[in-house]
């Protein structure tokens, strides 16, 4: 259905083979009790038909499809939705994120009282175990490393609206100025931890982001990489390297690289342990060649910088014993 009137919203939905997953969130999405929005899906060159006759199975939605010929990953996708986008926020929403019905809504409702604030995440909840929740939001260590808040918790844990991090590119709201001018996902990382390093980046000018526990999605998690797959292991070691020496202060790099190198070694000792040495090192390996093109980046990144360092070195989690290292195979 296409309408010639701008939305305030426009839901950004990557798809990859997404064809087991796809069905149920566009229906979540069409079930929306807020109503003002696009639907904008970007297919990473699908090869399951998930895609086919998108727009006529779904006739109720204001939907438009974006197809790639190659699988150019989630931050690709979600640039080139954004900036085809027509509302003001712009919804990251997963193939295999299921909102409930008030989902955007509330989020809508947060960023109405909260006129400051760019980024809105939402309570992820795992949808296989319905009982735990799968993040509400991202929290990140001061040696590098980062996960989703509050993962594998209770869903009865109480929560308040209150700042984090970042939010979870599997659900949340961002308004489309600050993700342009920020620059949007970077591509080079191709999936995993590109949210965070785009909430670093965020924090960095000014920022902030919020975390809205009545904005509920149930979320599959990892459905086309496979969690603690050779494929998330690989891009998320590489990328958290990446994100520590591009958005890190120059101070706080010095000061917090024996850190990085510490959770890297015990990393690295429970990959061998494991039996997934061989990737984790081929990640390592790619993240440092990359170094050169990562610190001109950087350059970039430190030279919008309007917060001190204090303010910086607030935003982490600074636990000195992270049963995260243990628990936890890859990180966010």
């Amino acid at each position: 259905m296409i309408s010639t009137k701008n939305k305030l919203v426009s839901v950004i939905i990557p798809t990859w083979n997404s064809a087991g997953t796809l069905p149920r969130c566009l229906e979540a999405v069409q079930a929306q009790t807020f109503q003002d929005f696009e639907v904008i899906v970007v297919d990473n060159g699908s090869r399951d038909g998930c895609v086919d006759d998108l727009e006529k199975r779904y006739p109720g939605l204001e939907l438009s499809l974006e197809k790639l010929e190659e699988n150019r990953g989630f931050a690709a996708a979600n640039n080139l939705a954004a900036r085809l986008a027509q509302g003001e926020w712009l919804a990251l929403l997963n193939a295999d994120a299921y909102p409930e019905p008030e989902w955007l809504e509330c989020l809508v409702n947060a960023a109405q009282r909260h006129p400051e604030i760019d980024s809105f995440a939402s309570r992820l909840i795992q949808a296989d175990h319905p009982d735990r929740l799968d993040g509400e939001g991202d929290e990140y260590h001061f040696s590098g490393l980062a996960w989703r808040r509050n993962h594998g918790k209770p869903v009865t844990t109480p929560t308040q609206e209150q700042e984090v991090f970042s939010s979870c590119g599997a659900a949340c709201l961002l308004r489309k100025e600050a993700f342009l001018q920020a620059g949007g996902f970077d591509e080079t990382y191709f999936a995993y931890n590109e949210d965070v390093d785009l909430g670093f980046r965020l924090h960095l000018t000014g920022h902030r982001c919020v975390i809205i526990p009545n904005a509920r999605v149930l979320h599959v998690g990892s459905a086309s990489t496979g969690r603690g797959s050779d494929t998330a292991i690989y891009y998320g070691h590489r990328n958290l390297v990446w994100t520590f020496f591009k958005d890190m202060p120059t101070g706080l790099l010095i000061l917090l690289f024996p850190s990085h190198l510490a959770m890297t070694c015990a990393y690295a000792l429970y990959f061998l342990i494991t039996g997934k040495i061989s990737t984790f090192w081929r990640a390592k390996r790619d993240a440092f060649r990359q170094l050169p093109r990562i610190w001109g980046l950087r350059n970039i990144v430190q030279s919008t910088t309007t917060i001190s360092m204090r303010s910086v070195f607030s935003l982490f989690n600074t636990s000195l014993l992270l049963k995260h290292w243990v628990t936890r195979l890859v990180p966010s």
